[in-house]
């Protein structure tokens, strides 16, 4: 069972078409307990960081989460999913994420247009099973005004180019965690969710 953390936002639905496209058995759940349960995770995210951060709190979500990392679960995380993981974001002019990884969150550079949405290449830094199938350089699918900035630089297995260089894929051990939308991101996208699954199975 792989379980879809429900806080009030993210793409729930277009996240939960995705795994069941691969034969996914799929559980959409705010509770936390059924997220410590759960086989594999997916935490997807929408909106503001901050926002994002006080409702998985509020619905001791958080807990749930950092039992999936320490107990090495695979797990998926997506757009402001990724954010929130850090220590902290300058959104709204500052706050406390879950502070499960060190590092911050920063906002684009300014002489962008911000957001930025739409699409754009990811640069492979590092060869790994969730790439299977996937070209260098391939197109997804972004929105978003920030970017998460790792203490520890080898957390980074993909690269994306907007005023600077980031952060678009994060690995460590099982956890992985996208900048972009795969569910939004065509064929390509919808490889990353298939891949995830057979490490998921």
């Amino acid at each position: 069972m792989i379980a879809v953390i429900d806080y009030g936002a993210g793409n729930l639905k277009s996240v939960t078409n995705a795994v069941r496209l691969f034969g996914g058995e799929v559980l959409v759940t705010p509770d936390p307990d059924e997220v410590a349960a759960a086989k594999a995770v997916i935490l997807p995210g929408v909106g503001a960081a901050d926002d994002t951060a006080r409702s998985l709190k509020r619905l001791g979500l958080d807990k749930a989460i950092a039992y999936a990392i320490e107990m090495n679960k695979p797990m998926l995380a997506i757009c402001v999913g990724l954010q929130v993981l850090f220590d902290c974001t300058e959104e709204n002019g500052g706050a406390d994420c879950l502070g499960l990884l060190r590092g911050r969150v920063k906002k684009l550079p300014s002489g962008m247009k911000i957001p930025h949405m739409g699409w754009n290449t990811l640069r492979q830094l590092k060869a790994h099973s969730i790439y299977d199938g996937i070209a260098d350089n391939d197109y997804f699918y972004f929105v978003h005004s920030y970017y998460a900035e790792p203490e520890d630089k080898t957390l980074a297995v993909g690269e994306t180019e907007y005023g600077l260089p980031f952060m678009s894929m994060l690995a460590k051990g099982n956890l992985l965690a996208t900048q972009f939308h795969p569910e939004k991101s065509g064929a390509s996208g919808l490889k990353i969710y298939a891949n995830f699954l057979k490490m998921a199975r």
